[in-house]
């Protein structure tokens, strides 16, 4: 049975005005109900919405839409104002957010704190949507990754590319490498060969190689090769232990007599004795069993090997086992 995947639901609503600056609310509200249609966001028209005030620094140079948008030119900040390598130099960062504080996102705390403006440092956990890009970070701590076989990157510049779903899409092909060169951007010697670590739920704990596809076809198709000699090999048991069962089965003995002459006696062969009821009846059941059955199944398990190897082991098989598209080393 195929299991359908659950979609994790929204409540938010299309319009809302939750958060927003009260101030502006009254304005809107004193328009006309004709100018009023004109912030309902329809068509790209403008929406009073409820953005959270940034805490800028000095340093930093932002670029603010009108929907929650930013662009944070600056120095490595992961969250408050003396976070990150924000006091270093040659630690120059890109913020690129949409929807900061996501679903908690709000311009000013609600009644009665009317007006009190909510203020959003960077937060990787909360943010929408998000692009970061740093010389110098710790993105796996920053982002609350699990360390992989790759490690914990430190000290090092990172991009971080974090949403609901997240889509790298090529119209040709995509490639993931690791280790174009000797040297990372802090000047130090790379002299680990890392991999690519493919972590479902952030949990490495079971974390394992992945398979090379044509080295374990190569190692199936043996395997079938060695199980089809051992068929081969079974095959010729059945056969030389069947000529025996024959042979068990009707073996008669010749019976000695005692012949006479005056005052000697000697032993002579005489008739033959009939074959045993008992071994006669079982070794004709056992080589109609053998020939019936146990022939039969060899034949019928080579026949499956021999399909198994086309279905799995050969690229026109229905289920061939490695990808016609995908590659790894």
């Amino acid at each position: 049975m195929v299991e359908l995947k659950k979609e994790a639901k929204t409540t938010r609503k299309a319009y809302s005005v939750d958060g927003a600056d009260w101030e502006m609310l009254k304005r809107l509200a004193s328009l006309p109900p004709e100018e009023r249609a004109n912030f309902r966001g329809i068509a790209g028209d403008p929406l009073p919405e409820s953005i959270p005030f940034f805490p800028k620094t000095k340093s930093e140079q932002i670029y603010k839409g009108q929907n929650n948008t930013w662009i944070v030119l600056g120095r490595d900040r992961p969250s408050g104002r003396a976070s990150g390598y924000i006091n270093n130099v040659q630690a120059g960062a890109i913020d690129i957010v949409a929807g900061r504080l996501g679903a908690f996102g709000r311009a000013y705390q609600p009644k009665p704190n009317e007006n009190q403006k909510v203020w959003a440092d960077p937060n990787f956990a909360f943010d929408a949507a998000r692009i970061y890009i740093s010389q110098t970070t710790d993105i796996d701590e920053n982002f609350g990754l699990a360390d992989g076989k790759v490690g914990n990157s430190k000290t090092k510049s990172g991009i971080a590319i974090k949403a609901d779903g997240v889509r790298i899409i090529a119209r040709e092909g995509i490639k993931l490498v690791t280790r174009v060169d000797g040297y990372n951007s802090q000047g130090g010697e790379i002299a680990e060969a890392n991999g690519i670590d493919l972590i479902a739920t952030n949990d490495d704990e079971d974390l394992q190689p992945l398979v090379k596809g044509e080295n374990l076809r190569d190692c199936l198709d043996r395997i079938v090769t060695h199980l089809s000699k051992l068929n081969g090999i079974c095959d010729s048991l059945l056969t030389y232990q069947s000529s025996l069962n024959e042979a068990l089965a009707f073996h008669t003995h010749k019976a000695p007599m005692n012949v006479v002459f005056g005052k000697l006696s000697q032993q002579m062969e005489g008739w033959e004795t009939w074959p045993s009821e008992n071994v006669m009846f079982s070794g004709v059941k056992t080589m109609i069993d053998h020939l019936s059955q146990t022939k039969r199944s060899l034949m019928v398990q080579k026949a499956n090997l021999g399909a198994f190897k086309v279905k799995y082991l050969k690229k026109p098989g229905e289920k061939y086992i490695n990808s016609r598209y995908n590659n790894t080393t």
